[in-house]
């Protein structure tokens, strides 16, 4: 399966899809870690799926815990990876965060 190409905010801590910002996971953490982080994300999420298919709530409670604790792990939830004070806007619109100006040049571009 192809990886889709999303724009990346200037400043490198999101990616847009589907009109919203995304946290990009810490760029500080070393190649070991982040591999080790996003494996786990990657079992945690086929555990929400296998929840889901055989209609176990406390398992599918479990697997999407597991998720959340993954993704705090990688930076992409839970405070914010960087030290400038800069809110977090994860899950607004482009044009409605500090990165409206930058997404008006995106749109025109497409």
């Amino acid at each position: 399966m192809a990886r889709t190409e999303h724009p990346e905010t200037p400043d490198g801590r999101y990616f847009v899809a589907k009109d919203k910002l995304w946290r990009k996971t810490d760029p500080r953490l070393d190649d070991a870690t982040r591999q080790a982080r996003v494996k786990a994300l990657m079992q945690a999420r086929r555990a929400v799926k296998h929840a889901k298919q055989a209609e176990d709530d406390d398992a599918l409670r479990e697997a999407r815990q597991a998720v959340d604790t993954a993704k705090i792990a990688l930076g992409e939830r839970g405070p914010v990876w960087w030290d400038d004070d800069a809110p977090d806007e994860t899950g607004k619109h482009p044009r409605n965060s500090s990165y409206a100006e930058w997404w008006r040049g995106q749109e025109v571009g497409e």
